[in-house]
């Protein structure tokens, strides 16, 4: 599906055990704001290259490597290369990997591994074709175990991820709760007992995002699996906690480079 600028766009959820989206898209001009994912972010580069941000952290990818962004950890891309780049992305199930696993894949995003790389284009071509669903859930098994190997070799038992403040573990916990309906700053910090500018600051500082562009990221991420599951773009606006739907199509614009209706076309 073309977009205005040139960009194309393709999303679908297959019904796959662990897969939570597919989507193969080509930018040229197109930068994502920071954000987090819930779910694991498994992408090759098929052409060009990106630049992005993980955690703060300057990394890329191209080529042959296979990235791996974990979920609630802030990041985001733009082209390294004035053509653009074309990708092919799987958002995988929390449960495929597993929470431990996050401090490692912060640590090291990029596995410059051809057996990988090869067995991730395998899955893609798989789930291009209706009725390989057994065969999509074998590749994403063997994938799921590649990786963890790759993250476990590099890491010691004295270097786990960093916990969260407990303060901004609760305003999270609140926040997720509260996706659609929201929830406005002066009542959380009367429900976590703590000033407004104590609670934005111990936010930021755990997850990377202020409170307000976590939230909207996660209801971005809301919209996606509605629009997939097939409703329209007006409803999907008002259930996924958006104003109306020009502020839907704004905002997603703005993190996906492409409508909501194109999206959900594609």
């Amino acid at each position: 599906m073309f977009a205005p600028d040139g960009a194309t766009v393709r999303a679908w959820r297959p019904d796959v055990p662990g897969l939570v989206e597919v989507f193969h898209a080509r930018f040229t001009h197109h930068a994502y704001p920071a954000h987090t994912h819930t779910a694991w972010t498994l992408l090759i580069v098929d052409d060009g290259a990106i630049r992005f941000d993980l955690d703060r952290h300057h990394h890329g990818a191209a080529g042959s490597a296979v990235t791996l962004l974990p979920p609630h950890v802030p990041h985001d891309g733009r082209a390294a290369t004035p053509a653009g780049f074309g990708k092919r992305v799987l958002y995988l199930d929390p449960d495929v990997l597993g929470e431990e696993l996050i401090g490692a894949a912060v640590d090291h995003p990029t596995f410059a591994d051809r057996q990988l790389r090869l067995r991730v284009h395998q899955l893609h071509r798989t789930l291009e074709r209706p009725g390989d669903a057994m065969e999509a859930e074998s590749r994403l098994t063997l994938i799921g175990a590649r990786i963890a190997t790759l993250l476990r070799s590099g890491r010691t038992a004295a270097d786990p991820p960093p916990a969260p403040s407990d303060l901004a573990g609760r305003l999270r916990e609140l926040l997720d709760a509260h996706v659609a309906d929201g929830v406005t700053l002066r009542a959380a910090a009367a429900q976590l007992h703590a000033h407004p500018t104590h609670l934005v600051r111990s936010f930021t500082t755990a997850f990377g995002l202020p409170p307000h562009r976590y939230l909207t990221g996660r209801r971005v991420e809301l919209a996606r699996r509605l629009l997939l599951a097939g409703q329209r773009p007006a409803a999907v606006a008002t259930a996924a906690g958006f104003y109306d739907q020009a502020h839907l199509t704004r905002q997603f614009r703005r993190y996906l480079g492409v409508s909501p209706g194109r999206y959900a076309r594609a």
